[in-house]
């Protein structure tokens, strides 16, 4: 499934339950931070090697994909109302990106654009 039918999905599940009404920008931010909160909980206070771990174990690896996927559905309709083209904005980021960050001077480097 592509981005256009995962969008045109979760619209569909919205609009069968007419929730389109609750669907602005604004909500759909707050309901994505809450599930960015819900998926940094399951991660919280881990090591990377238990994150792992977690992700080994079927539970871990549902309760860690579930919240990925509310974080992704809530993104995907944010977008969507908003009218944005995720494809399109990636890219153009990404360009952007690459201009603050040229590879020959950053490389193996965390520091931000301005430190360097």
């Amino acid at each position: 499934m592509d981005i256009s039918q995962m969008q045109e999905r979760i619209a569909r599940f919205a609009d069968e339950r007419d929730w389109d009404q609750f669907h602005t920008p604004r909500n759909l931010l707050l309901a994505l931070m809450g599930e960015l909160g819900e998926l940094a909980e399951l991660l919280q206070w881990k090591t990377d090697e238990q994150v792992r771990e977690a992700l080994q174990e079927s539970a871990g690896r549902q309760a860690i994909e579930e919240e990925v996927a509310d974080v992704a559905i809530y993104l995907l309709r944010l977008a969507q109302v908003m009218d944005i083209d995720i494809p399109t904005a990636v890219e153009t980021k990404t360009a952007l990106n690459e201009n603050k960050y040229p590879a020959d001077r950053v490389r193996g480097s965390a520091k931000k654009y301005d430190e360097y």
